[in-house]
């Protein structure tokens, strides 16, 4: 959550940093957006929350930058379940929500948690926040736990993991 002492408070849609954004679609050539409003879509193909992409297919590999609210473990949710019928689904997940039962029961079901050290820059406008923030990735069938690594905020890997390589794992 945003906190309180900001001046918008309630702000909980804001765009990607386009560096963090380009360096995990070199790697995972996203074909649809599934949370996005019309001008900060990273995708041609979108949902946008009129659409209620919580509610359509997910039929690509899919980008997903959630609202900064109660609906994130909705939404990694539905990135598991796209993950289970053959997509590989790529959430960031803002804050600190490792106590709660959504991640338990699907964040640690992903395929990888890219820490990015420091805080990335969100913005909207005027306003910008410097959110903790994580990668979830789901890669088809996965089924946990997690491989974690480190990245900067461009998505560039600071520790290197030997189980990871160039090419995609598709069954963890």
């Amino acid at each position: 959550p945003i906190s309180t002492t900001h001046k918008n408070i309630g702000k909980t849609v804001l765009e990607t940093p386009q560096d963090l954004y380009d360096a995990l679609n070199a790697e995972f050539s996203f074909g649809l957006d599934v949370c996005a409003l019309p001008y900060n879509a990273k995708c041609p193909r979108f949902y946008s929350p009129e659409q209620d992409g919580l509610k359509q297919p997910w039929d690509a590999n899919c980008w997903c930058n959630p609202p900064f609210d109660r609906s994130m473990g909705t939404w990694v949710r539905r990135c598991y379940e796209a993950a289970q019928a053959g997509h590989t689904a790529v959430v960031l997940i803002h804050g600190n929500y490792h106590d709660t039962q959504w991640w338990h029961d699907y964040a640690m079901k992903a395929s990888e948690i890219r820490y990015l050290r420091g805080r990335p820059k969100f913005h909207d406008g005027d306003y910008t926040a410097a959110l903790r923030t994580m990668v979830a990735v789901f890669r088809p069938k996965c089924q946990g736990p997690p491989i974690c690594v480190s990245i900067d905020r461009t998505g560039r890997r600071l520790a290197p993991n030997p189980q990871l390589t160039d090419a995609k794992r598709s069954v963890q």
